[in-house]
């Protein structure tokens, strides 16, 4: 019932910056808990960032820190990923999850998005 679908990735520069976004359907996105996580090839899914529920507190992973900002519009049901400063270690398919409480691992989160790819070339 609870669909995410993810946007806004591309191929870009080093130092550039990306907005990524992710629509949530059948539910309201306060409901959850809401994470961005990322994938590398031949890596294992990594988080980036959650939000707990109800404009609860964030929590972000080292790499994210001072460079990636997670945000939400209650109104369109979307959560955002702000990133900046880019460099060739971002490059991954990044996902969104959601799930009743904030974890940093994948088998806390109960629904994920199909992922969006950003490429960041040297």
């Amino acid at each position: 019932q609870v669909q995410l679908a993810e946007s806004g990735g591309g191929l870009v520069q080093t130092g550039a910056s990306l907005n990524l976004s992710c629509v949530v359907s059948g539910r309201a996105v306060n409901d959850y808990a809401m994470g961005w996580f990322r994938q590398a090839p031949g890596k294992e899914r990594e988080f980036v960032v959650g939000i707990r529920r109800n404009g609860g507190s964030t929590y972000y992973a080292d790499s994210a820190k001072g460079r990636f900002t997670i945000s939400k519009d209650n109104a369109k049901n979307t959560v955002y990923l702000q990133m900046n400063r880019l460099n060739a270690e971002d490059t991954a398919v990044y996902y969104c999850a959601a799930d009743p409480n904030l974890s940093t691992v994948v088998r806390g989160w109960r629904y994920w998005g199909q992922g969006t790819q950003v490429t960041v070339s040297a």
